[in-house]
């Protein structure tokens, strides 16, 4: 449950969406219309759009072959309906539908029910709407459907619960004061039109939820659910394998109980920006060590525009990175580190179109010449950007992606679905993200006359800033100042030699041409091809989905890359060298649907290959180029090895519970090194010495090869050859071992670390005694069963922090369980007796458990264990994992299953006994407190042997 925040992609082919649903014609009910989206041809689900009689539409979707079925809803209003009197209202609103109805009266008993069945649930509060979704076991659908539409029906609102709520919603305000992203927004919010609802504090605290007997919560919060909620305003998807009358029938009886107020969605006819304050600028201080620009333009909303996208075919050109593109200039002189433009919010009268940039040091000291180059690149696609030719290169790569589009989990499906029937007719519903059906100078020109010097807002936001007497943000305390932006002084920064530098990009020659199929059924299981003292070679053609990509992973396992903290800096400066290197020209290759990952990790180095297998190849060895002589000069490797400090140093600003966690992975996993060592090694690491280290890092190898989906045997030896001979010619052979997770010693370890965060974190991790499946499952099913009562004791009960769960934290097969707590009032020891406390008493409910409830949570695990692939990179990923970790019978996960269905309720309980009640082999780190100093207890842990198999 949380509060949505725009973002801007780097190229968004959906940037605007439509206002009202087209009427649909009427069949043999008066309050119903039915109708059939057009849908890609790669779909093989069947679409059922219907309306109510009380005005909700939904989307029914049947996908016969689904194990999880999944519903969303989505409601016309958000934070952007909430009263100035009320601030966070509909945040808070969203948070207590959860908490009991009519039917269903106890507040924890969705969220148990939806656990306890393979399932999860969540909401968020945007804008303009509130999304709220489940999923779960497709034979449960109904049963949780019935409890879902009560929510909107007949809620409690139970006066002790508003109460309790209010420190969740509180709690989730404090956890994420001190993050830059939050305190951004707050500063875009405070620059904003004051008449405006976008004005106006989103989240909701302690203060704008005020609860007293002279101004209580709970008679607003009924009066805004009655005034705002309606019927009429709900937009519903519902995804599962029963039939589509089954579907409707689950809907019908249930959701038509929600009352139609028949009210009308918020029009915010306030411009979004105060057109006497352009153009202007912002800066802002941030906390970590980030810099970024941004260029928004104030325009007209763009979602009528749903079917032409003029705002997307501009972000195309504005956001290239090929050669001579702004970014491209501003990348090679050091300047800028990434770049996106997009719609970044539109409110249904007003939007924005935004230039995002990250900055370099030199950037943020040469900001106004990239000012001034952006808007000399805008008037390069103003005079030669509108070009029949680029619409038909952007109308196919959409219509292609259309083709052959792959399914997404249900949830995420439902998500979107509901989503967009608010925006879109039923009929476009599943194609309006990719539909350009027609060019459109005109609209391209009204999109550009409004990206002028003088209709701008340009936000900068750097750390360490010297601002002249500040203001600061309500709540937040950012701050921020806001000054006119002198039109003739844009003008004259303007940087010659880099503007002659930049021009517009050329026709995609990645753009796929061969679609066909191989011929060949789908293998069941990778092949091994080659092994022996060289390369291992998998291969596996797979065809299920019906589409013409493929997925290649190649490993460069490595000696040299696990050697100490500053190999560790060296790989991964050297794989920002070679992604710098490829950028400009591959990214019409990602235009195209050819993606591409170079990343390290502890044995190495590996390269991801996705996407269209038509000129994969092309991509592939320009790739292997790069890793064989990559070009280090002194100013990328001065700005990389900047940016690798920058991240390392903003950890120690990251939330309590992620530094929490972050400490147990690095002092527990072998061949990982910690902040404060990597940082030295960092500062010390020359240009010279990263381009001994690229030749001794191919000196001594173990490589590894899959190449998986719609491509022969033929075509993966290929691939193997060419890289033996660009990549391998000159190396040895080696065997390199898998990293291994360090025993605990016996009993508890506590850890305290020293944050920097009014919050405190809180994280338990118990440890397993060996990589056993049979110890895996016990720690699974475990995880299953406590995670729900844990959240509602811990937060819905005691109030202790918004970020509270309990999970399967397992590293590498080592099976552990992690309890996570981050609060703004507790103490260390207050959440740590509140967890002995909770676990006290959940050895009792254990020990209760029947057969058929043992029976059920066995159930959820291996459902979640063996979950339905539905994209070709699932599979790849857990095929490329299997190979990791040497498991060549690539039936991990069905063994891991068997063993959960395995695991008596004897077992579970000494399993919960030694690890949680008794923390037999656990690590406690908090922040605050007493406790060992990071080096002392990481010290104590590196004289650990690892957990073995049995």
């Amino acid at each position: 449950m949380h509060i949505s925040f725009p973002t801007t992609v780097r190229m968004r082919l959906l940037a605007a969406k439509v206002f009202a649903l087209l009427l649909l014609l009427f069949v043999s009910l008066p309050s119903l219309a039915e109708t059939s989206p057009d849908k890609s041809p790669n779909d093989n689900n069947e679409y059922r759009f219907v309306e109510l009689s009380n005005g909700l539409r939904a989307i029914l979707i049947s996908d016969k072959h689904a194990q999880k079925a999944a519903a969303s809803m989505n409601v016309a209003v958000g934070s952007g309906d909430d009263t100035r009197e009320r601030e966070g209202i509909s945040h808070f609103l969203e948070h207590m539908l959860f908490l009991g109805t009519e039917k269903y009266p106890e507040p924890g008993e969705y969220q148990q029910f939806i656990k306890s069945h393979g399932g999860s649930h969540n909401a968020f509060t945007a804008f303009r709407n509130t999304n709220y979704f489940f999923d779960i076991q497709a034979d449960y659908l109904e049963s949780a459907l019935d409890r879902f539409a009560q929510q909107f029906a007949a809620p409690l609102f139970t006066a002790e619960l508003v109460d309790r709520e209010r420190n969740a919603v509180h709690s989730e305000f404090s956890a994420k004061q001190k993050e830059d992203g939050r305190r951004f927004y707050s500063v875009k919010k405070a620059a904003s039109n004051p008449e405006h609802a976008f004005h106006q504090f989103a989240v909701g605290n302690l203060t704008t939820l005020e609860n007293t007997d002279d101004n209580p919560l709970r008679p607003d919060l009924i009066e805004f659910w009655k005034t705002r909620y309606s019927a009429n305003l709900m937009t519903l998807a519902v995804y599962g394998p029963q039939s589509l009358d089954a579907l409707e029938a689950m809907v019908r009886g249930r959701f038509d109980a929600i009352e139609n107020r028949n009210l009308k969605p918020k029009v915010h006819s306030a411009s979004l920006l105060s057109a006497d304050t352009l153009p202007a600028k912002v800066t802002a201080e941030a906390i970590k060590d980030v810099r970024s620009l941004s260029l928004s333009f104030p325009m007209p909303s763009q979602q009528e525009n749903y079917r032409t996208k003029p705002a997307s075919y501009i972000a195309n050109l504005l956001g290239h990175e090929g050669p001579g593109s702004l970014f491209d200039v501003l990348k090679k002189n050091g300047l800028a580190d990434s770049l996106s433009a997009g719609i970044g919010m539109d409110t249904g009268t007003d939007a924005t179109l935004d230039i995002s940039i990250a900055l370099t040091p030199e950037g943020l000291r040469r900001q106004e010449e990239i000012v001034a180059l952006a808007f000399r690149y805008i008037d390069i696609i103003r005079d030669q950007g509108i070009s029949q030719n680029r619409f038909e290169e952007m109308q196919q790569l959409a219509r292609i992606d259309f083709r052959f589009r792959e399914q997404s989990e249900p949830m995420h499906e439902v998500m979107r679905l509901s989503s967009q029937l608010q925006d879109y007719p039923a009929d476009d519903l599943l194609s309006a993200p990719w539909l350009m059906e027609r060019y459109a100078p005109d609209q391209y020109q009204a999109i550009l006359a409004r990206l002028t010097p003088e209709n701008v807002m340009v936000y900068l936001l750097a750390p360490q800033l010297e601002l002249n007497n500040p203001n600061l943000t309500r709540w937040y305390e950012t701050p921020w100042q806001l000054e006119p932006l002198d039109v003739n002084r844009v003008e004259s920064k303007t940087p010659k030699a880099l503007a002659d530098a930049l021009r517009l990009p050329l026709p995609n020659p990645f753009v796929p041409e061969n679609l066909t199929m191989v011929s060949g059924k789908t293998m069941s299981k990778p092949e091994l091809l080659s092994s022996g003292d060289g390369m291992a070679i998998w291969f596996a053609r797979d065809t299920r989905f019906n589409t013409p990509k493929a997925n290649v992973f190649f490993s460069l396992r490595t000696p040299a890359a696990r050697v100490s903290a500053r190999s560790s800096v060296l790989t991964h400066l050297l794989v920002d060298s070679i992604n710098s290197n490829l950028n400009a020209w591959a990214y019409s290759a990602r235009l195209a649907g050819l993606d591409y990952s170079i990343y390290p990790h502890l044995r190495g180095i590996t390269v991801r290959v996705s996407g269209y297998n038509d000129k994969l190849h092309t991509l592939m060895n320009r790739i292997l180029m790069q890793i064989s002589a990559p070009h280090i000069t002194q100013q990328r490797f001065d700005i990389a090895r900047q940016n690798l400090i920058d991240s390392l140093q903003n950890k120690a600003k990251d939330r309590p519970v992620a530094q929490t966690s972050e400490f147990i992975q690095t002092a527990l996993l072998e061949g990982a090194w910690s902040t404060e060592e990597k940082l030295r090694a960092a500062r010390e690491v020359t240009r010279d010495e990263l381009i001994s280290f690229t030749e001794a890092l191919l000196s001594e190898v173990d490589p590894v090869l899959l190449a998986h989906g719609n491509i022969t045997e033929a075509y993966a030896l290929n691939l193997a050859q060419q890289i033996e001979a660009i990549v391998l010619g000159k190396s040895d052979f080696v065997a390199v071992d898998r990293s291994r997770v360090r025993k605990l010693p016996a009993n508890e370890m506590l850890v305290s670390l020293d944050v920097a965060h009014p919050d405190t974190g809180y994280t338990l991790y118990t440890q397993g005694n060996n990589t056993s499946f049979d110890e895996r499952a016990r720690f699974r099913l475990l995880a299953q069963i406590i995670s729900s009562p844990f959240y509602e004791e811990i937060r819905t009960t005691r109030q202790l922090g918004y970020i509270v769960y309990a999970t399967p934290f397992e590293m590498l097969e080592t099976p552990a369980l992690g309890f996570v707590v981050q609060s703004p009032g507790a103490s260390q020891s207050d959440i740590d007796q509140a967890v002995r406390e909770f676990t006290a008493g959940f050895e009792e409910t254990l020990g209760n458990l029947d057969e058929q409830r043992l029976k059920r949570e066995k159930q959820a695990v291996i459902s979640s264990i063996l979950e339905q692939d539905r994209q070709l990179g699932e599979i790849s990923g857990r095929y490329w994992r299997e190979i990791d970790r040497g498991a060549d019978s690539f039936d991990s996960r069905e063994q891991l299953a068997k063993a959960v269905n395995a695991v008596s309720l004897e077992e579970l309980k000494a399993t919960f006994r030694d690890s949680v009640l008794n923390r037999d082999r656990a690590l406690r780190v908090v922040t605050g407190g007493e406790g060992l100093g990071a080096n002392e207890a990481r010290d104590l842990i590196l004289q650990q042997p690892p957990v073995t198999a049995k």
